[in-house]
């Protein structure tokens, strides 16, 4: 969690304050910290952070542009809960994207690429086998960049990554709930494969396979935490532990 200390130093190298505060709100609703359906207050935000409520305010208007958080004029502002028609519009980007991009990448791809993905690879291996969730979602995050960048799109990342905020809430939930990172890790190691050898349709079909498996994970969470989710735009009673870390729950 970023502290006030963290966001004054960067200010001292001339970062924009709404820009810093936006980056780390986002962060803390994306990684789960603040959880769905969570109650935001601007004055305690401002306070925790070290800034006025001008900046944090601005903050959570541009989260709202990103259905990140509900904003009710008399009610008070709340963390989004997760709603599955959100979750599907950014897997429909994510694929679209991604997929152009390996097509373009087979036949491409050096053999450098090819053996940075696979270092890339051991590295999620070690994660599972220290199951550390945080450490693979974040390798996760590194191997379809640097997939991306091996059909020579690389700027095209940050698009992707914007654009799948709400995709990101599920993904995390799901690890935790159905442990399959050796799953993934199989997955990402039959594309990798299918690229080296030049295969491009069955690349593709591997990885649109690998993307659309949130589908059933959104299913499988929803049905063990239904108060996350949300087909309407109605908040929840807001949460007093808005910063429990929703991602470190199991089954148990």
């Amino acid at each position: 969690m970023a502290s006030a200390e963290g966001l004054h130093a960067a200010r001292s190298r001339g970062r924009n304050t709404r820009q810093l505060v936006h980056e780390v709100l986002r962060s803390r609703i994306v990684g789960l910290e603040l959880e769905p359906g969570s109650a935001v207050s601007e004055n305690d935000l401002a306070a925790e952070l070290g800034v006025s409520r001008t900046p944090v305010r601005e903050s959570l208007i541009l989260l709202a542009d990103e259905g990140l958080v509900d904003i009710y004029p008399q009610m008070g502002t709340f963390v989004s809960r997760i709603r599955e028609r959100d979750v599907a519009s950014a897997q429909f980007i994510r694929e679209a994207l991604e997929c152009a991009a390996l097509r373009e990448a087979v036949g491409k791809a050096t053999a450098r690429d090819v053996a940075e993905l696979r270092v890339l690879l051991t590295a999620q291996e070690e994660a599972d086998r220290q199951s550390d969730m945080e450490g693979f979602f974040q390798l996760d995050e590194e191997f379809h960049a640097r997939l991306m960048a091996a059909s020579g799109h690389a700027s095209a990342w940050p698009v992707v990554s914007q654009a799948k905020a709400q995709l990101d809430r599920a993904r995390r939930l799901s690890l935790p709930l159905t442990q399959q990172m050796s799953l993934l890790i199989g997955q990402h190691r039959e594309v990798v494969d299918l690229l080296e050898q030049g295969d491009l349709d069955r690349a593709d079909a591997s990885l649109r396979s690998h993307l659309r498996l949130v589908f059933s994970d959104v299913e499988k969470i929803r049905a063990k935490h239904p108060e996350l989710f949300s087909d309407e735009d109605t908040p929840l009673k807001p949460r007093r532990d808005s910063t429990r870390r929703t991602a470190s729950r199991g089954d148990g």
